[in-house]
C-alpha cells in the first residue's frame, strides 16, 4: 500500500499555486490572519496557554505538511493518545476557524465584484447583467420569449442534511460577524452607533466560543424545519420579491406590450417535514407542523410590515386626495384613530383582517395583532388587491417614491409567498406505495392480491379505479400501521391545502419510481383524501405528480414510462388540468451510487434529451426536477454552469433544484450571498431557454456517442470497485465515518432505507458525506480516469486524434466542460495522504492494500487524464475562487481529519467515553462547513 509520503498522496493544493495572485488576494488573506488571530487570542484566554499551544502547534504543523517539510506521520503523532478534554478545544478551534474563514472568502468575493463595477468592467456571466445583453444580441422576438417563458419558475428546494447542524444562536452570531467584517471591508472602523468594529468582533468571537456548535440530543425534524424557515428573515424575504420585480420590469422594458412573468419566477419550496422516503419520523403531525410553521412565518412577516407601514403612511387627507379604494379601506377601519390619515386607517383595516386570517388558519398567533371584528381574507390575493390599491392610490398623489419602498417589497412578497410561504413537496418510495395500495383494494374487495398482478393488469386495475369517485376506505377500515400512516401524510396535506391554499402542497414526488403504475399508485393515494379527481369533465387536482427517476436504468427508461403515462387518456386529463404541464424529477445522487460519476452524469443528460423529446410529440411543457446535492458526487457544482450544460429543450423556462445542508447556508444565510445566486439560478435559466448554449450544432452526434462509450467505461470500472471487488463494503465501512453518522445524532433521518449491508440501500448522503470526511471524494471522479484511458487507446486513429476529439469536445460543450470542471474540483479537494490515514483503520492488510491501492491508482490516472484533456496543469485554473481557498484554508483541515481517525480509532475500540463521541461529531461539523459541499 503506498505510503502518506508518496508523491502521489500530497495535497493538490500543494502543487504550484504561486499564480495564484497574491496582490488580488491580500486583503482577504488580512482578513483571515484578523479573524484567527482574534480567535487564538479567545482560545488562549478562555481555555489557557496549552491549549493555546497545541492549536498553534498543530496550525504550524498543518502549514509545514502542505510545505512538504515534515512527513505526514509526524503530524498525526502529536495526536496519538491525546488527552479528549484536549481534543475537544482543539477541535473546537479549527472548526471556529472554518466558519470565520467562510465570512472571509464571502467577503471578499463582494470585494472582488465591486472592484470589477468600478472598474467598468463588463458585467460577469451568472449575473442578469450580463444575461441581459446576451438576449439583447440575439435580437428574439416577443412571440418566441413570451412562449418560452410560459409558466416560467425557477424554485429552490431546501432539504434537510445531516451536516447542518449548527444552532440557530453559532447562525445569528455568524451573521454579525459577516456584517461587521462588510463595514470593515468598506473601509470602517467604528459602526454606526460609534462602536469599535474590533472590539465588537471580539465580543462575537467570543459568543461564538462560548457557544456550542452542535446540539447534544439527537436533531429532530421539528428543528430541521426551524432550520430551514429561518433563512427567509435573513434573506429570502428581503432579495426573492426584489429579484422577481426587477426581472419582470426588465423583460418587459425589452419585450412592451407582453404581460411576460405575470406569476413571480423564483417560488421557493421545502422537502422538510414532507419527504418521507426511509424516514417514520415524518408522520402527518410533522406534515402540519411544516406547514403550519411556514404559514406562521410569512403571516409574521406580513403584519410586522403592515404595522411599519402604518407609522410610515402618515400622509393627511388635509394634504393628499386619496382614491375611491382607499377611502372604502379606512372607512372600514370601525376604530376612531387617525381620522385625517386615511393611509393608516386603510393599513389598519388590511392589518385586521390579516389578523382574522391568522386567527381562523393558524394554530399559532403571531406578534403585531391587531382585532377589530374585520372578517378575515379568503385568499392572499384579496390581500394582495388592497396593498394594490394603496400603490394606485399613492401614485396618483405623486407618491410614487413611496410606493416603490416599503410597500412594493410587501406587495411582491406577497405575490410570491402567498399564505403558504413555500411548496412543501411530499416524497415516498415506490415500493411502499405499492404495499399501501395493495391493502386498500384488498380491503375494498377490488381485488385480493394486487402484487400479483403484471404491469399491465395493475395499471387497467388502477385507471378504472381513478376513474369512480367510490372511496376504497370506510371509516371502519382496519389498516396496518403501515397504511394508516400513509394515509394520515396525505391526509395533512389536504388539511395544507384547504388552510393554506394549493401551493401549500405542490408536488408528489415518488422515489424509484419505475412504471406507469408506480405513477398511478401515488394517484390512488391522492384520490383518497380529496386531492385528485378525475370523475368528471374538470379534474381537479392541485397536487402534480413527479415521477423521480434515480438509478442508471431507471433514468434510461424515463423518457418511455413518461410516454406511456401521457398515452393514459385519464392521466392526460390531469396533465390537461395542471396547464399541460408535468415535472419529471432526476435523481443525481442515486444513479451516481450506482454508477460512478461519468456514467450518472451522462445517464442524466441522456434522459433530459429523451424526456425533451417525449415532452414536444405530446406537447406537453416538461418541467425538470434535479435532485441535486451539494457534492460533485450528487450532482453538485456550479449552478450556473450547471443549468447551461443541460441539453436543449431541457430548461424550457422551468427549473426546480433541491439544496441541501452547509450549502443552504453557503447560498442564502446572508442578502448579498442570496442575491448572487438566486441571480445565478434566473439568469442561467433565461439564457438555457432563449439561447443556443450546447453549441455542438453539426457535430452532436458523433459527440454523444464518444460520450456513450467513455461513460460505459466509466461504469464498467466503477462497479468493478464498488459492487465486484470482494470486501469492499468493508473497508468503506472501516476507512469512514460511515457507520457514526447511522449511530451518532446527526439528522433526523436513518442513514440507510432498511438494514442492509447493501451500497445499494445506503443512502446517498452518507454514502457521499463519508467519502467526503476521508477526503477521498470517490463519488465525484472514480472510474473517469480509467475510462478516458482506455478510450483514447481503444480507437482506429491515433492517440493524439482521439486527444484532440476530448480537447474540442472540452472547449465546445458546456456539459463535457462542466464535467471535467467540476470532477476537478472534487479531485483538488481530495488528499489520498490523509486518505491513507483512514485506511489504517481497516485492520485487514490485504484488503486495505487491495482496495486503497486501486483507489490510489485511479486518482493518479485521472489527474492526468483531466491535464491531457484540458490542456491545464493545473486542476483550478479555470475556479481561481476555489484555488484560493484550497491555498489559504485546506492546512487547517488537516489538524481535524487527524482528530477525527484518533477518535475513531478510540470508539471503534470500545471507548464509551462520551466527549469522543461528541467530538467526532464536532469533528464531521467542523469539516463539513470547511468544505462547504461535502454531502
Amino acid at each position: 500500500m503506498a505510503e502518506a509520503s508518496d508523491p502521489a498522496l500530497e495535497p493538490i493544493g500543494a502543487v504550484q499555486r504561486t499564480q495564484v495572485g497574491r496582490k488580488a488576494t491580500e486583503p482577504m488573506r488580512a482578513d483571515i490572519r484578523l479573524l484567527g488571530t482574534i480567535l487564538g487570542d479567545t482560545v488562549r484566554e478562555q481555555n489557557g496557554d496549552e491549549v493555546f499551544d497545541l492549536v498553534e502547534r498543530a496550525r504550524v504543523e498543518a502549514f509545514r505538511v502542505r510545505r512538504s517539510e515534515i512527513d505526514r506521520a509526524q503530524m498525526s503523532a502529536m495526536f496519538d493518545g491525546i488527552d479528549i478534554h484536549l481534543a475537544i478545544p482543539i477541535i473546537r478551534a479549527f472548526s471556529h476557524f472554518a466558519l470565520l474563514a467562510n465570512v472571509a472568502e464571502d467577503i471578499h468575493r463582494e470585494r472582488r465584484r465591486g472592484i470589477h463595477v468600478e472598474a467598468g468592467e463588463p458585467p460577469q456571466d451568472s449575473s442578469l447583467a450580463a444575461t441581459y445583453a446576451k438576449l439583447d444580441r440575439a435580437e428574439l422576438d416577443s412571440a418566441t420569449v413570451t412562449d418560452a417563458l410560459r409558466g416560467a419558475l425557477v424554485s429552490p428546494v431546501i432539504t434537510a442534511h445531516p451536516t447542518e447542524t449548527r444552532r440557530r444562536t453559532v447562525f445569528v452570531t455568524q451573521h454579525r460577524i459577516t456584517q461587521l467584517m462588510r463595514l470593515r471591508a468598506e473601509g470602517h472602523s467604528e459602526t454606526d452607533d460609534g462602536r469599535s468594529i474590533e472590539l465588537e468582533l471580539r465580543r462575537q468571537v467570543l459568543t461564538l466560543w462560548q457557544t456550542a456548535l452542535i446540539r447534544l440530543s439527537r436533531l429532530k425534524i421539528s428543528d430541521e424545519i426551524a432550520v430551514g424557515l429561518r433563512y427567509y428573515p435573513a434573506a429570502l424575504f428581503e432579495v426573492i420579491p426584489k429579484v422577481n420585480a426587477e426581472v419582470r420590469e426588465a423583460l418587459r422594458a425589452r419585450w412592451p406590450g407582453t404581460e411576460l412573468l405575470a406569476e413571480p419566477i423564483v417560488r421557493p419550496g421545502s422537502w422538510i417535514g414532507g419527504d418521507r422516503d426511509g424516514n417514520p419520523n415524518v408522520t402527518a403531525e410533522v406534515v402540519r407542523l411544516a406547514t403550519g410553521s411556514a404559514a406562521f412565518t410569512a403571516l409574521s412577516r406580513y403584519l410586522a410590515e403592515l404595522t411599519d407601514l402604518e407609522q410610515e403612511l402618515s400622509m393627511s387627507a388635509r394634504l393628499v386626495t386619496v382614491t375611491a379604494e382607499v377611502t372604502a379601506l379606512a372607512d372600514a377601519c370601525p376604530d376612531g384613530v387617525h381620522l385625517d390619515e386615511p393611509y393608516r386607517r386603510a393599513l389598519r383595516a388590511i392589518r385586521a383582517r390579516l389578523t382574522a386570517t391568522a386567527a381562523q388558519i393558524l394554530d399559532e398567533q403571531p406578534q403585531h395583532r391587531l382585532d377589530l371584528g374585520l372578517p378575515p381574507y379568503d385568499a392572499p390575493a384579496e390581500l394582495g388587491a388592497d396593498l394594490d390599491a394603496i400603490d394606485v392610490s399613492l401614485r396618483t398623489h405623486g407618491g410614487a417614491l413611496i410606493a416603490d419602498d416599503r410597500l412594493a417589497l410587501l406587495r411582491e412578497g406577497v405575490g410570491v409567498f402567498g399564505f403558504h410561504l413555500s411548496g412543501l413537496d411530499l416524497r415516498q418510495n415506490s415500493e411502499v406505495h405499492e404495499q399501501v395500495i395493495a391493502e386498500l383494494l384488498a380491503w375494498a374487495g377490488v381485488h385480493p392480491d394486487y402484487a400479483s398482478l403484471s404491469e399491465d393488469e395493475r395499471v387497467e386495475l388502477l385507471a378504472a379505479e381513478l376513474g369512480t369517485r367510490r372511496p376504497l376506505l370506510s371509516d371502519r377500515a382496519r389498516l396496518s400501521e403501515l397504511a394508516h400512516q400513509e394515509l394520515s401524510v396525505v391526509e395533512a396535506a389536504a388539511h395544507a391545502v384547504a388552510r393554506y391554499g394549493p401551493a401549500a402542497v405542490p408536488n408528489y414526488v415518488i422515489s424509484m419510481c419505475q412504471s406507469v403504475s408506480d405513477v398511478l399508485e401515488a394517484a390512488i393515494l391522492l384520490k383518497e383524501v380529496g386531492l385528485l379527481d378525475v370523475s368528471n369533465s374538470e379534474p381537479y387536482t392541485p397536487v402534480g405528480i413527479s415521477p423521480l427517476f434515480e438509478t442508471i436504468d431507471d433514468l434510461r427508461n424515463g423518457a418511455a414510462i413518461l410516454h406511456a403515462m401521457l398515452e393514459l387518456p385519464l392521466y392526460r386529463a390531469l396533465v390537461t388540468a395542471r396547464g399541460d404541464s408535468q415535472e419529471v424529477m432526476l435523481g443525481y445522487s442515486d444513479s451516481n451510487k450506482d454508477g460512478g460519476y461519468l456514467a450518472a452524469s451522462w445517464a442524466v443528460y441522456q434522459a433530459e434529451l429523451a424526456l425533451a423529446e417525449v415532452a414536444r410529440k405530446t406537447g406537453i411543457r416538461l418541467r425538470l426536477f434535479h435532485g441535486r446535492g451539494g457534492t460533485v458526487g450528487r450532482g453538485g457544482g456550479p449552478s450556473y454552469q450547471a443549468i447551461l450544460a443541460q441539453p436543449p429543450g431541457a430548461v424550457n423556462g422551468s427549473l426546480r433544484l433541491t439544496e441541501q445542508g452547509e450549502i443552504i447556508a453557503a447560498k442564502y444565510a446572508e442578502p448579498e450571498l442570496a442575491r448572487r445566486n438566486l441571480e445565478s439560478l434566473v439568469a442561467a435559466t433565461l439564457e438555457s431557454t432563449l439561447l443556443d448554449v450546447e453549441g455542438l450544432g453539426d457535430i452532436a452526434e458523433p459527440a454523444y456517442a464518444v460520450l456513450d462509450e467513455v461513460a460505459a467505461l466509466a461504469h464498467r470500472d466503477y462497479r468493478e470497485l464498488v459492487h465486484d471487488t470482494p470486501g469492499f463494503v468493508e473497508y468503506f465501512k472501516a476507512s469512514t465515518p460511515v457507520s457514526e453518522i447511522g449511530s451518532l445524532n446527526i439528522g433526523s433521518r436513518p442513514s440507510s432505507r432498511k438494514p442492509t449491508e447493501s451500497i445499494a440501500d445506503l443512502r446517498a448522503i452518507p454514502w457521499v458525506l463519508a467519502w467526503s470526511q476521508s477526503r477521498v471524494m470517490l463519488p465525484g471522479w472514480y472510474g473517469t480516469g480509467s475510462a478516458f484511458e482506455q478510450w483514447i487507446a481503444a480507437g482506429p486513429e491515433s492517440e493524439s486524434d482521439r486527444v484532440e476529439i476530448l480537447h474540442e469536445l472540452y472547449e465546445r460543450w458546456p456539459f463535457f466542460r462542466s464535467v471535467l470542471s467540476n470532477m476537478a474540483q472534487v479531485l483538488a479537494k481530495s488528499d489520498l495522504g490523509l486518505a491513507a490515514r483512514y485506511a489504517e483503520l481497516v485492520s485487514d492488510e490485504a484488503l486495505r492494500r487491495r482496495v486503497f491501492d486501486k483507489i490510489v491508482d485511479e486518482h493518479r490516472r485521472t489527474i492526468a487524464m483531466h491535464k491531457l484533456i484540458t490542456g491545464h496543469d493545473d486542476l483550478l485554473a479555470d475556479n481561481p475562487a476555489l484555488a484560493r481557498s484550497v491555498f489559504n484554508r485546506f492546512p487547517y483541515l488537516e489538524p481535524l481529519n487527524h482528530l477525527q481517525v484518533e477518535l475513531l480509532r478510540r470508539y471503534r475500540s470500545g471507548d464509551d467515553d462520551e466527549l469522543v463521541q461528541r467530538g467526532i461529531l464536532l469533528t464531521m461539523n467542523g469539516l463539513a462547513s470547511a468544505l462547504r459541499n461535502s454531502g
